[in-house]
């Protein structure tokens, strides 16, 4: 009787060995996808960062462009891998704005200032 006992304990130790190999494998599976998938996000973190330190470059030199240059520039236009549109609220109320190469999504916008000249003036 004393064998039945210990074969049947001895199937039950490999059950439980089987369904903790089992759970640690499920873990340690679901740990790596975890950790993929914040990779992944931090990938896509540093691209749009980079973006967005690309478009603010830019946009930098954008604002340093003069009123005739602005007024040139006036409408929407493919500009690298954005769309600039620049509009004027007011005569002197320039409002430039980046959108991503879709057009779908604003990444950047800003207002510039520029004086108008008067021709007594010149």
């Amino acid at each position: 009787m004393r064998t039945g006992r210990t074969r049947e304990r001895r199937g039950a130790t490999l059950l439980e060995a089987v369904v903790a190999v089992t759970l640690l494998a499920v873990v340690g599976l679901s740990g790596l996808a975890l950790a993929r998938s914040a990779q992944d996000l931090i990938g896509e973190a540093e691209r749009s960062e980079s973006g967005m330190a690309d478009a603010s470059n830019f946009l930098n030199s954008v604002s340093l462009w003069s009123r005739e240059e602005l007024d040139q520039r006036l409408g929407e236009r493919e500009q690298g891998n954005w769309r600039l549109e620049i509009t004027r609220s007011t005569p002197e109320l320039y409002v430039v704005t980046l959108r991503d190469s879709l057009g779908a999504s604003t990444v950047i916008r800003t207002a510039l200032f520029r004086a108008a000249r008067n021709d007594a003036t010149r």
